[in-house]
């Protein structure tokens, strides 16, 4: 019995750590890791307006599919500059996925 409450306390602590973790990044709050987090709070924002913007009707279903499927991008572009400087930006990274994430607010929705 001991065991069964252990391995379920194990799998409810897991599956909120993943939740937590939002679309497909780390968690926003890493301390030492400012520049990527002002970036994935930017990525997670276009998402919830994606969401919202989809739940009021504003765009179609492709639209909001395109609109994720440029985020992606911009994730993994974030995610290869990080895997060259030891999970860090540099602000050379931070302009340009900035740049690109200004573009792709600016198509959300249109």
């Amino acid at each position: 019995m001991k065991k069964l409450t252990i391995t379920t306390a194990l799998a409810f602590f897991v599956s909120a750590i993943a939740f937590a973790q939002g679309p497909g990044h780390q968690p926003t709050h890493l301390k030492d890791h400012p520049r990527v987090n002002q970036v994935n709070r930017r990525e997670d924002n276009q998402e919830r307006r994606i969401t919202d913007e989809r739940k009021e009707g504003d765009i179609s279903k492709q639209q909001a599919h395109q609109d994720r499927r440029n985020l992606r991008e911009i994730n993994q572009e974030k995610h290869d500059m990080r895997k060259q400087d030891n999970g860090h930006l540099t602000k050379a990274d931070q302009k340009a996925l900035n740049q690109q994430l200004n573009h792709n607010s600016r198509k959300i929705g249109q």
